[in-house]
């Protein structure tokens, strides 16, 4: 029992993270929208940097790539919240129920992954040279993160085995 009420904090743990970060982009939208915007403008990165012909400078994208970034983060928390819900309601099922309930909680964790390993380590940090910024460089945060985030996915998508009576 131990190991299943482990994996559904887990989860939830990381449902909490990405609430956290949600809401936060959310409420404080003008000091992480200008992150958002510092990294497609590319404004800091190298000055005799080659691959500054990526930058974008339309505001209009600059929101909408914002706007994605939150909507995403917000359906990790979604689905995890919802992943971590389905597992405690099978938390005394027979291992194949238990097995079958980590869906949900999986598809988070994976689109988690997903936001922090494509949208800022690959698409922030290497195609706009995000790790170049000396003010505006979330690649070591987004590193921690998505580390995080796959180390929980792996865990949790351990099979479970029957309960010990």
């Amino acid at each position: 029992m131990a190991i299943r009420y482990s994996k559904i904090l887990f989860v939830a743990a990381i449902a909490l993270f990405a609430t956290l970060v949600a809401f936060g982009n959310i409420t404080d939208y003008g000091s992480n929208f200008a992150f958002v915007r510092h990294v497609l403008l590319m404004d800091t990165i190298f000055p005799d940097a080659a691959i500054g012909y990526r930058a974008i400078d339309a505001p209009w994208f600059h929101h909408l790539a914002y706007v994605i970034i939150i909507g995403l983060e917000a359906l990790t928390a979604v689905l995890c919240w919802l992943g971590a819900w389905r597992l405690l309601r099978q938390v005394k099922a027979p291992a194949r129920d238990f097995n079958r309930a980590k869906s949900t909680a999986v598809w988070g964790l994976s689109l988690g992954f997903l936001v922090w390993q494509v949208g800022f380590m690959s698409i922030g940090g290497e195609w706009f040279g995000m790790w170049m910024s000396s003010q505006w460089n979330g690649v070591p945060s987004a590193f921690r993160f998505l580390v995080t985030i796959i180390l929980v996915l792996i865990y949790v998508a351990v099979p479970d085995a029957e309960l010990d009576d």
